[in-house]
């Protein structure tokens, strides 16, 4: 009989979805926003819940947010549970999200994907694709996409140069890493960081890339709803 059994693999998933979406230019939070027939943050979580392999989830809210429970209650999720402990930031919310982790369970060395609630495009093969190529790897990673247009760095409205593409990639979510070190590298991060790989950067750590999609891109902008919708109706 072996001496040391050792622990399965389990992977968990953190949504922050506290924010508003100021350049959205809608009424509701842009997560509330109807896409293809659902709230965008619906579509999100179904991509989750496509994936076998996820032990659970938590969905970080503002405190004051009134408006889940309905969402949920129509289409439900029973991978996530839900937190209203959301913060002014991104860090702050996720650092809330891996510490109800913590409560629930999860380990310092369970992996834990944080994913954009307003990239509703994001695919459970996708998802799959970054498990695959980050499980073994001591550090973690992330979804990206290589950049292909020509990128211009700016002054004064003007182009002050072109910038050199070929290393350059756009990052995307979900970000792959452990708990645990997730957990410090945040607690220690800039409030200005606005995803994970750059604070697992600032600990001196280089996060692996793993090819993403074009489609996985963040509806950001009143423009991004019609892409957003056309997408996932020719899905459907």
């Amino acid at each position: 009989m072996p001496l040391h059994t050792p622990t399965p693999t389990r992977f968990f998933a953190v949504i922050p979805c506290a924010g508003f979406g100021s350049r959205a230019g809608t009424t509701v939070p842009k997560q509330y926003q109807v896409i293809a027939g659902l709230p965008m943050v619906a579509h999100t979580l179904k991509a989750f819940s496509g994936v076998t392999r996820m032990a659970h989830g938590v969905l970080v809210l503002a405190p004051e947010d009134a408006r889940m429970a309905a969402v949920l209650a129509a289409h439900p999720q029973p991978l996530f549970s839900v937190v209203h402990t959301g913060g002014d930031t991104r860090a702050e919310s996720v650092l809330a999200g891996l510490r109800e982790l913590a409560k629930l369970g999860a380990n310092a060395t369970d992996w834990v994907l944080v994913h954009d609630a307003a990239r509703c495009l994001v695919t459970p093969a996708q998802i799959n694709a970054l498990m695959d190529a980050c499980q073994d790897d001591a550090v973690g990673g992330l979804l990206a996409h290589k950049l292909a247009d020509t990128l211009k760095a700016e002054a004064g409205g003007r182009v002050a140069h072109t910038v050199d593409r070929t290393d350059k990639w756009l990052a995307q979510t979900p970000q792959m890493f452990r708990v645990g070190v997730l957990l410090r590298a945040l607690a220690q991060a800039d409030a200005v960081m606005t995803d994970e790989a750059s604070a697992m950067e600032a600990m001196g750590l280089k996060p692996k890339l793993v090819p993403g999609g074009a489609q996985n891109f963040k509806v950001t902008y009143p423009e991004d709803f019609a892409l957003a919708d056309a997408i996932l109706n020719s899905r459907q």
